[in-house]
């Protein structure tokens, strides 16, 4: 089951019970300074009017979609994060684990406040998703990939299913043997995964949609089936659908109506349905007031 919230996720947390989620996936605004946005276009077949050109001549003519956009700046960015990162350590289960997704610009400083937050133990790891897309900067290395840190509620207890994790490839098969090349390695923490492609199925037009597989890892490894989730930053629901893909219950929390217009959409097609037909999403507007 999916539970979708609109509303401010601060007064959503403040209002959950202790321990009411097993794991918990966040991937806040990075604070980039200026708004985020992305106008989906595609393209139809024309040959009278088009204005692009395709394979073997053929003409087509591009067709703009709604624009999606958040805005991206705040003042103070670690006193927007910090009581909602407290919260979600309040309503962490006893075994359970938090994923913050950040980028270069705020990383080092959310982990320091995190310290604070759950302890230092309680870190587990920094995970480096590195893609390999996009624009190539001629004044810097260019910026290729996002930190995720992992914090346990309880460092000596929590969940990782280490059956559960997918293998790669080895990078050089054959100096390990037919055998392990067949069966590949388990990954490091530098997750290789590429962004959700312009022309793929699984693209919504939000801004800054991660890729359902990249998710799916952390939901296979931390979770459990029938295990209660959360995103309260939950932009285009990508998060849900990994959950909902493995038979867990998530709770999806967002402020924007874009976000929320976008993930009615994207789980109301025939692959989240139930068994008896009925949608597998329920919508609710946020009902705690904020304190």
């Amino acid at each position: 089951m999916l539970e979708i919230v609109q509303g401010d996720n601060l007064s959503f947390l403040q209002g959950c019970a202790a321990g009411a989620f097993d794991l918990i996936y966040v991937d806040p605004p990075f604070n980039t300074g200026s708004e985020r946005s992305h106008t989906p276009i595609r393209a139809v077949r024309d040959e009278q009017g088009g204005d692009r050109t395709g394979f073997g001549g053929r003409r087509y003519r591009t067709q703009g979609g709604q624009r999606r956009s958040y805005d991206d700046a705040f003042d103070d960015y670690l006193a927007f994060l910090e009581p909602r990162l407290v919260e979600s350590r309040r309503v962490l289960a006893s075994g359970g684990s938090l994923f913050v997704h950040l980028d270069s610009r705020e990383v080092h400083y959310a982990k320091v406040m995190l310290d604070t937050i759950f302890g230092r133990a309680s870190f587990m790891n920094e995970i480096i998703w590195a893609y390999d897309y996009g624009g190539r900067s001629k004044r810097r290395w260019p910026a290729k990939h996002d930190s995720i840190l992992w914090y346990a509620r309880d460092p000596e207890r929590y969940t990782f299913n280490y059956d559960a994790i997918d293998r790669v490839p080895y990078m050089a098969p054959g100096l390990v043997g037919a055998e392990k090349a067949a069966r590949g390695k388990t990954p490091t923490d530098v997750w290789w995964h590429t962004i959700v492609p312009t022309n793929s199925r699984e693209r919504t037009g939000y801004p800054t949609q991660k890729p359902v597989g990249l998710l799916e890892r952390i939901v296979r490894v931390h979770s459990n089936p029938g295990d209660r989730l959360l995103d309260f930053f939950a932009g285009s629901g990508s998060f849900g659908e990994a959950a909902e893909r493995h038979g867990r219950y998530c709770t999806l929390v967002d402020v924007n109506p874009a976000a929320i217009e976008i993930m009615q959409e994207r789980f109301t097609g025939a692959s989240f349905r139930g068994a008896d037909g009925a949608p597998v999403i329920r919508v609710k507007e946020q009902i705690h007031e904020t304190a």
